[in-house]
């Protein structure tokens, strides 16, 4: 485990945030200034209280907000390479196949169609879903939807993901398949990501780190490593660490949210 931990901390930084907060226009304070940096290949994600600027966050490190003070900063290759988002529904065209949907970020960049295409393939390919390329939304599963949007996110080349809740809307035994499908992706592909979740279980399965925010306005209250290898199988829930980490990470939560209450 400490060798891991090493080649992470010699990963070069593909996200900082350096005194980061936001304030709304409104006046809300969402979030209060963050620091924190993603190494290469890491898998962190956030979890908190409902409004605590979980999602705020993403859309600060997607470019989708600005900072009202401290700086966000992307590496230049991770921009080079297009920061793909998944948000909590799939966001799919209904008129559309899924090829369609997929290849979307391409025809908005004007990528050659046979290039295009090729891309939209292997995009499919990695989130299993080949054989359905002629299917349109309402003919697939909530899990198959949420994975056409992954597919879409990953199809310019992405490296660093960006998912905001995806799986929250889908039932138990969907939801964990596709996170152990999602560990194996990111292994395999050696993703960058940045997740958002309300569950203490799905974070401790995916995550090489956890943050743990405290309510509005958002602070990271804990930074909690999961030192288990990658990909995580289904074996992983049943061992000891698993259960002793999701218990850690209800304990901080819980202090977390007192200490805001206080």
């Amino acid at each position: 485990m400490a060798g891991h931990e090493n080649l992470s901390q010699q990963a070069s930084v593909v996200v900082e945030l350096d005194g980061a907060h936001k304030v709304f226009p409104n006046g809300t304070r969402a979030l209060e200034p963050v620091s924190l940096s993603v190494r290469e290949g890491e898998f962190v994600t956030l979890i908190g209280p409902s409004g605590c600027g979980k999602s705020t966050l993403l859309r600060l490190v997607a470019g989708l907000s600005t900072p009202s003070a401290g700086r966000v900063r992307v590496s230049a290759a991770a921009r080079a390479a297009g920061i793909g988002f998944v948000f909590q529904s799939p966001t799919l065209m209904p008129w559309a196949s899924v090829e369609t949907n997929v290849r979307l970020p391409l025809d908005l960049q004007g990528m050659d169609r046979r290039k295009a295409d090729e891309r939209v393939r292997r995009a499919l390919d990695l989130v299993g879903l080949r054989d359905f390329f002629r299917a349109y939304p309402r003919e697939l599963s909530g899990g198959m939807q949420m994975r056409t949007s992954i597919a879409r996110a990953l199809v310019t080349g992405a490296r660093l993901l960006l998912m905001d809740e995806p799986f929250g809307a889908l039932d138990e035994i969907t939801r964990d398949r596709l996170d152990q499908d999602l560990s194996s992706l990111c292994a395999r592909e050696k993703l960058t990501v940045l997740f958002v979740t309300h569950s203490l279980y799905e974070a401790t399965f995916l995550s090489s780190r956890v943050l743990v925010m405290s309510a509005r306005p958002g602070s990271i209250f804990s930074d909690v490593s999961v030192a288990q290898p990658f990909p995580r199988g289904e074996e992983f829930r049943r061992t000891e660490a698993f259960v002793h980490t999701s218990a850690r990470l209800s304990a901080a939560l819980a202090t977390a949210m007192a200490a805001s209450a206080a």
